[in-house]
């Protein structure tokens, strides 16, 4: 804990400005006294501290863990791009000028750097166009492995995007017979300004990208970017192919030469949210989009363009609520079975375009199920009346498909030479009729995840075991279990400062490597042996995991779970009575006029309701319920929701919260704090007024005395008083340096509200949110299965605040009788008392502020605003 006061050098800079004849001495030694008060004072507190057991609370993070950030990275930030060798486990990062190199198997290791900056005439050229002094840099924004032992490199340099040759064993860029770096126009494979969406992959050593095109960022590609440059071929420039679209991620789908017996070319896939032109209103709309690998575009009709551009709507839609997810975030592409590509799924991570708040959301798509869209009908839109509808006869062969062994044979050896007749259908028809439809896995609100990695668990070639990587915009990484269409939360780990989002996720031989733009940490991800309790054992229960009673710890089942709810099952042989779907009922002591938040966190798509008392006032927040205590409102409150099932129709309910309200005893006066925390915020506030007591004796004492001394050495001839009658103090109505008022915590707004409004946090069994907030009163119910807190918002009837004014008793220098001064020196005496004033109240505010930093009287997280709105 570190005391915040005026350092020496400020205050003798004040001092010096305010000297006068007969005054230096005098206020250097009370400000010193002051010192000496304010130092008991923080001294006893701290102690205090100590008794209680609260004050010295600290976060620390799993010893597994590895972080490194600016410490070992230096001043190198902005890291946007991670491509892993799986080989070395070497982790290369692409930041703002320049490229770092991470050994994963020893992360603490100075990291490789290679400086790839701008020159000064390039970046002055850059802000003359209108840019920025940061945008103007080059950031690293593409990292594919070309073989060789090369690295192909992409930046913005300074919006002029270039490319260069990154030789691995050397870890340094090609250079040309002068010096200066082998570079190559990137225009088309990477993005101009930093913050624009792009992505890229590596296909038998031929780039494919998607992203913008011009300097203006209007223009969108999708194209070939490497080969001989008549196979360079891109997207038709048209809003019916890209519509100011959003890109997100790519992959390449291989066909094994040895199980491909149609001869199937290979594919890539292209995941991105655009604006939707089938539609009369303003709709965004996630996309997939094929290309085929053998593609070179027609002969006269679309010349190097695509001749098998195709794309369909991804469909992230809980039908029973009729809730749909429309903006794509995140795709992380994963073989179910090894080595079969027709295994390929894709989880995506969504969120809402019509949800105010944040909200996140997690679909998987099947590539059996993508190809079966692109097989199907197209969608057109007749030119008369704007509508879609449904296409005349497709021509032959079919338009948009890839060149197999019976085309072949049928002489269609090249996209080249296929008839104009289905080229200009392509052309026209890029949009598939049907969607790719799926139903949530899961869905958060109140949060948005911004990086997505799975990691499948068991054997077989129906994998429906999997662990969710989720990273958040706070700086955490999430596991979440997913079992059949259930989806367990089983960690919350932070990772970051909330300022730093999540934006990497790679993982690798049982760790996950996650990234934010000023850091890089090192998690395990794999094994039950990384849940460090019974409660989280329990959950990866459908993962195999089991927890062992005799040396308490987690490791996998001989056996797989039986049927029935096996998390359940297995919460109730931990040390608790509630089970998943079966929680103790939390008791919860309110008063009248208050408004509590009963939480009800869970991972299902499908709507929570409560079960309430019949005359109440209530209202609902997502799945939360917002209670506003009266006499007809007290009672039993359970919260059931309903959860994945054998089959997407058939889901089944699961109690997630229930809460007993019960009126507390008005002789009382108010709301009270838990026997414990009475105890505890008594004790401080004993120490407190002790501190302040001695405080105040030992100025009012040690003042005194060095008063009388000078007044003595000065003026002993005249025998007047320090202070003449005009400036006598008022008293206050105890012997301390207090008056009726001290603010313990601040309201997050900076304002007083008079508003009762009470906000109950909880911290579930389930893993759901946790949170904690103090105010001005403090109120707890019995923690059962969670832990509740919740705070009124009311104003005190009075404060407790440090008051700025010193006391000092008038002194007639040995005798009694009222003194007589001169206008000089009850001038100078109005001067001092004013010089005393001032310098104590200053040493009062810092005081202040080294109460408010103390965990009893400010909470580590943000109080919430005693609002409606922010419950």
């Amino acid at each position: 804990m570190r005391a915040t006061s005026p350092s020496p050098s400020t205050r003798r800079t004040g001092v010096d400005q305010d000297q006068k004849q007969d005054g230096p001495q005098l206020k250097f030694g009370v400000e010193s006294d002051l010192r000496m008060s304010l130092g008991v004072v923080l001294i006893l507190v701290p102690a205090c501290c100590l008794m209680s057991g609260n004050c010295l609370a600290a976060t620390l993070g799993r010893p597994e863990n590895t972080i490194i950030g600016p410490e070992i990275f230096g001043d190198v930030t902005n890291f946007s791009t991670f491509l892993l060798d799986p080989s070395s486990g070497m982790l290369v990062l692409g930041a703002r000028d320049a490229i770092l190199a991470v050994d994963t198997n020893n992360m603490s290791k100075p990291p490789k750097k290679i400086v790839w900056d701008v020159p000064e005439d390039k970046r002055k050229s850059c802000v003359g166009k209108g840019k920025t002094e940061v945008d103007c840099k080059n950031y690293i924004r593409l990292l594919e492995f070309l073989g060789n032992d090369q690295i192909y490199v992409c930046g913005t340099y300074a919006f002029d995007p270039q490319c260069a040759f990154l030789n691995i064993p050397s870890f340094s860029l090609e250079k040309l017979e002068n010096g200066g770096v082998k570079m190559e126009t990137g225009k088309g494979k990477c993005p101009f300004e930093p913050s624009q969406h792009h992505t890229a992959v590596m296909a038998d050593g031929v780039l494919y990208t998607a992203a913008t095109s011009n300097f203006l960022g209007t223009l969108f590609d999708i194209s070939r970017a490497m080969g001989p440059e008549q196979e360079r071929i891109r997207t038709e420039q048209s809003i019916n192919w890209l519509n100011d679209p959003k890109f997100v991620s790519s992959a390449f789908i291989e066909q094994p030469p040895d199980n491909n017996p149609t001869g199937d070319d290979d594919k890539i896939y292209f995941f991105f949210t655009e604006m939707a032109k089938e539609y009369d209103m303003y709709i965004k709309v996630p996309r997939v989009a094929r290309v085929c690998k053998s593609d070179v575009g027609g002969m006269k009709t679309l010349q190097r363009r695509w001749t098998t551009f195709l794309k369909a709507q991804l469909v992230c839609e809980d039908k029973p609520s009729s809730q749909r997810y429309n903006i794509l975030t995140d795709v992380f592409t994963i073989q179910h079975t090894p080595g079969d590509p027709s295994s390929t799924h894709f989880y995506g991570l969504f969120t809402s375009q019509w949800e105010p708040e944040d909200l996140s959301a997690v679909c998987v798509f099947s590539l059996s199920e993508i190809s079966k869209v692109m097989n199907g009908p197209f969608r057109e839109l007749k030119k008369t009346c704007e509508n879609w509808i449904n296409p005349e006869p497709v021509p032959t062969p079919r338009p948009g498909q890839c060149l197999t062994r019976a085309l072949k044979d049928e002489g269609f050896e090249s996209s080249l030479k296929l008839p104009d007749k289905v080229l200009t259908f392509v052309r026209d028809h890029p949009l598939m009729e049907n969607s790719v439809t799926a139903a949530p896995l899961l869905v958060r609100k109140g949060l948005r995840y911004t990086k997505l990695a799975v990691m499948l668990t068991g054997n077989g070639g129906n994998q429906r075991k999997a662990v969710l990587h989720l990273g958040t915009d706070r700086g955490e990484l999430h596991q979440v279990a997913v079992v059949d269409q259930n989806a367990t939360l089983l960690q919350e780990i932070p990772l970051f400062s909330s300022q730093e989002p999540v934006n990497n996720i790679i993982l690798h031989q049982g760790r996950a490597l996650v990234g934010s733009p000023l850091s890089l940490a090192g998690v395990p991800a794999e094994g039950c042996s990384l849940y460090p309790s019974c409660e989280v054992c329990a959950r990866a229960r459908g993962l195999g995991c089991v927890w062992s009673t005799e040396d308490e710890t987690c490791h996998a089942a001989q056996a797989d779970p039986g049927p029935g709810d096996i998390v359940d099952q297995a919460l109730r042989t931990c040390n608790t009575h509630a089970g998943r779907c079966h929680p103790s009922i939390q008791e919860l002591r309110v008063t009248m006029g208050l408004r509590v938040l009963l939480p009800c966190v869970q991972l299902s798509p499908r709507p929570c309701s409560w079960e309430y008392p019949p005359h109440r006032h209530t209202r609902q927040h997502h799945s939360d319920l917002e209670v506003t205590v009266t006499e007809d409102s007290l009672g039993k409150y359970v919260c059931t929701c309903q959860e994945g099932g054998p089959s997407i129709r058939d889901p089944t309910p699961c109690r997630r919260a229930a809460y007993q309200l019960m009126l507390e005893d008005p002789s009382v006066g108010g709301v009270m704090a838990p026997r414990v925390g009475r105890h505890i915020l008594a004790i401080y506030i004993l120490f407190f007024f002790m501190g302040l007591l001695l405080g105040g004796f030992l100025i009012f004492f040690l003042t005194r005395k060095r008063a009388g001394t000078d007044l003595g050495h000065h003026e002993t001839e005249k025998g007047r008083e320090l202070l003449g009658s005009s400036a006598t103090p008022q008293s206050p109505s105890s012997a301390s340096l207090m008056s009726d008022a001290f603010r313990m915590t601040e309201k997050p707004n900076g304002t007083t509200s008079s508003t009762t409004t009470t906000t109950l946090l909880s911290n579930q069994d389930n893993g759901g949110h946790h949170g904690n907030s103090h105010s001005n009163n403090v109120i707890n119910s019995k923690p059962s299965n969670g832990h509740a807190l919740y705070v009124n918002c009311s104003t005190l009837s009075s404060e407790l605040r440090l008051n700025s004014e010193i006391l000092i008793a008038n002194r007639l220098d040995g005798r009694t009788g009222e003194g007589v001064m001169s206008e000089r020196e009850s001038r100078e005496g109005d001067e001092l008392d004013e010089r005393l004033g001032d310098g104590l109240r200053d040493g009062m505010k810092g005081l202040e502020e080294e109460f408010a930093s103390f965990p009893m009287f400010k909470s580590p997280a943000p109080l919430a605003k005693c609002e409606e709105n922010s419950i």
